[in-house]
């Protein structure tokens, strides 16, 4: 079912991935999470504390969304090899962690266009820009 990288995806690849999902990325996710199983407890903890707050919050997804994990499984392999303390990582704040961590990543296509339509509808009611019609 599998097929080499240079040969196109069968027709049924193709729907099933249009129903379930990249099954790259799935691949990808579940390559991320064999990562995060293996660092030490503390840090274990810590990034899947770290995982579910972006999760909810985070900037990116599909693509993006793995990019910023893969990071982030390199950064606590890195930190855990180092032996640096998770404050150490995190520092006094953490939520001023993640958000500069975050600030690195494309906003998720979705993400974007809403934050886009609300920036711009607030705009209109306020009266900062002239009333346009609907253009998403």
């Amino acid at each position: 079912m599998a097929t080499g990288s240079n040969e196109p995806k069968s027709r049924y690849l193709q729907y099933l991935e249009i129903a379930t999902g990249s099954l790259e990325e799935k691949k990808r996710y579940r390559q991320y999470k064999a990562r995060i199983k293996q660092l030490p407890e503390n840090y274990r903890i810590a990034v899947e504390a770290l995982e579910r707050y972006l999760m909810h919050f985070g900037p990116a997804d599909g693509a993006g969304a793995m990019a910023m994990y893969e990071d982030l499984a390199d950064l606590f392999e890195q930190s855990a090899a180092d032996a640096t303390p998770i404050r150490d990582l995190f520092g006094d704040d953490p939520i001023e962690f993640v958000e500069t961590f975050m600030a690195n990543y494309p906003l998720g296509q979705y993400r974007a266009r809403e934050r886009n339509r609300f920036t711009s509808a607030i705009a209109r009611a306020a009266g900062d820009t002239p009333p346009q019609g609907r253009t998403e």
